[in-house]
């Protein structure tokens, strides 16, 4: 099982695959140098595997390489900053307080 991550730019989405087979979708706005977080979903038959978790990491990871500030209106993606303090530098700080971070 070969888990990769990658920028579907024409669907403006960062997409997980487990081999050949998409099984969620983490879908974006961005605007200039801000990529807003705005949904994130993982196909129940992958439940339970930590893809979510991933698939935020490496969206916040290709963030961070790209000087892009995060706002995490997606509840799962705001969650998973909560969770991971070391990504809540990626929020705006004088966006922090509207996302509770």
């Amino acid at each position: 099982m070969a888990i990769r991550v990658t920028d579907n730019q024409e669907l403006s989405r960062f997409e997980i695959f487990d081999d050949e087979e998409l099984a969620g979708f983490a879908e974006y706005h961005r605007y200039e140098a801000e990529l807003a977080f705005i949904h994130t979903e993982v196909d129940p038959k992958f439940g339970g595997r930590g893809l979510g978790g991933k698939l935020a990491r490496a969206a916040l990871d290709a963030a961070r390489e790209q000087g892009l500030a995060v706002l995490p209106y997606c509840p799962f993606i705001r969650g998973w900053i909560t969770k991971h303090p070391d990504y809540a530098d990626l929020v705006p700080a004088t966006h922090r307080d509207r996302f509770d971070l």
